[in-house]
């Protein structure tokens, strides 16, 4: 079940530079964190990219269950924490592709990320939608 973010809560996921720590689950059981860029669409969709062969979208394959933390870089004890369910994974580069670059304009802004983005080019990407199944926040709104 999906659920509906709140409007502070969509503005402050909005605002950059914000990155999430993002949790995944290892093979073994053991928690696995890693600090990602990120996308939230108007839908509620939860967008990530990054490259294989780390080792969380790895996880993120074999285990679609993902958490993340999301803190303000000014005040750290104003965060969101997310929970959600992989619902796509995406290796088709045209699609990875647009996705990285569109975080890296949105991350470093259009000038900066031309050089992010023809790096990222030399790399295999995948992309993960996930479907938001939880929340909280401490952001005193």
């Amino acid at each position: 079940m999906s659920v509906t973010l709140p409007d502070h809560v969509r503005r402050f996921l909005a605002e950059v530079p914000r990155v999430a720590a993002v949790a995944t689950i290892d093979p073994d059981g053991k928690p696995r964190q890693a600090v990602t860029w990120f996308r939230l669409d108007d839908d509620g969709t939860l967008v990530l990219n990054s490259r294989p062969p780390r080792r969380w979208p790895a996880n993120l394959e074999r285990d679609g269950r993902v958490a993340l933390a999301v803190t303000d870089a000014a005040d750290d004890l104003r965060w969101v924490g997310l929970t959600g369910v992989i619902t796509e994974v995406i290796h088709d580069q045209t699609i990875a592709q647009a996705d990285i670059a569109e975080m890296a304009v949105r991350y470093e802004g259009d000038e900066a990320a031309r050089e992010s983005i023809a790096e990222f080019r030399t790399f295999h990407r995948i992309t993960f939608r996930a479907r938001i199944t939880g929340f909280h926040d401490h952001l005193e709104d």
